[in-house]
């Protein structure tokens, strides 16, 4: 037998504790084949299912090719780092609908840099061994299937409501993304399905996005709505949002996995400027140079201020009459943006049936 395979073995298990000595929980590598991923890719583009996320198309095969992203991939790691603090409260949160729920991945520091700076290190770790090698390290920044890499390195599977499920972690995790060129033995995909009967998460969806198992379609889906939408919200939808103002959990959050879920120990994913118990009408009164400063290294920050309010005007409309809640409203009926007009009159309107 030569060195070179005990070499690779080593390396990969080197690997694996470097990761976790940076913050990941855990580390699989695969190879680049998703083949069949780019099948299923297909057929969601051309059911128009991505609405208005023109950039889910625009990069052709580049999307389920890897080595197009990094000419000479062999092998991509994937990692996962938890992001879900001790005591979230984010079921109470909900239940009251004057206060604004914000998406739990989003109340802290945006963890895009966060994770690739952490892919970095352990690239920079790898070069101290093997010496310069091509990589290249993404964080839901690129056109990348991170979730079918993720699967095929074995980090968990596909759940009914489209995200990676693990049977020690849940779903509460962010996924991150290193392409090399070094032909690493690779893990056993996760193949099994472990969600069984339940359609839990299914049946919670307040807008019913979800067209069948492991099939969403992203326009009835509150995160679209809130986040990737730049026009105004279908006002059908408009009272399902409920005071979901950016993103929404609900099909995390009835899902059984998620007992197993492990509090994160990163500071920068905890609520940062009270955003987990704030009221819709003061967040609503936010000057832009406080939306500016208050969401500054925030994944909130890419919704614009203009969305924002546009958010928040639906948060106050299933809100319900109070005198905070209707002075906050009254106070933007003549906000410049139309978009954020429209918004504010439905909103008045709901108090007035």
């Amino acid at each position: 037998m030569s060195s070179e395979p005990l070499d690779l073995l080593d390396l990969t298990a080197s690997i694996r504790e470097w990761a976790a000595e940076l913050g990941f929980q855990q580390l699989g590598i695969t190879d680049t084949d998703l083949s069949e991923d780019a099948v299923r890719l297909e057929a969601y583009l051309a059911a128009g299912y991505h609405g208005e996320m023109a950039y889910m198309a625009s990069h052709g095969s580049m999307r389920s090719r890897p080595e197009e992203l990094l000419p000479g991939t062999l092998r991509v790691i994937s990692v996962r780092m938890d992001y879900l603090p001790e005591d979230t409260q984010m079921a109470q949160v909900l239940a009251q609908p004057e206060r604004a729920y914000i998406s739990r991945y989003a109340l802290g520091r945006d963890y895009h840099k966060l994770i690739r700076k952490r892919l970095q290190k352990l690239a920079e770790k790898i070069t101290a061994v093997v010496g310069p090698f091509g990589h290249r390290a993404f964080v839901d920044s690129a056109p990348v299937l991170e979730k079918p890499l993720a699967r095929k390195a074995g980090l968990g599977w596909m759940g009914k409501n489209t995200l990676i499920l693990n049977r020690k972690a849940g779903s509460w995790f962010f996924l991150g993304e290193l392409l090399i060129d070094l032909p690493l033995p690779i893990d056993a995909p996760n193949d099994r399905d472990h969600c069984g009967k339940c359609s839990a998460c299914l049946d919670v969806c307040p807008t019913q996005a979800f067209v069948g198992e492991r099939v969403l379609d992203a326009r009835r889906c509150i995160s679209y709505l809130t986040i990737e939408l730049k026009e105004a919200i279908p006002e059908d939808l408009r009272p399902l949002i409920g005071n979901r103002v950016f993103g929404c959990d609900d099909c995390q959050l009835v899902c059984p996995w998620n007992r197993f879920a492990k509090a994160t120990q990163e500071q920068d994913f905890q609520p940062r400027h009270g955003l987990d118990n704030t009221s819709l009408a003061e967040l609503f009164m936010w000057t832009e140079e406080q939306f500016l400063t208050r969401t500054q290294g925030s994944p909130i920050r890419r919704t614009g201020y203009e969305r924002w309010l546009r958010n928040l005007a639906v948060g106050l409309g299933n809100a319900p009459s109070t005198i905070p809640v209707l002075e906050a409203l009254k106070a933007r009926i003549d906000y410049p943006s139309e978009l954020v007009r429209e918004h504010v009159r439905w909103a008045l309107q709901q108090h007035q049936k």
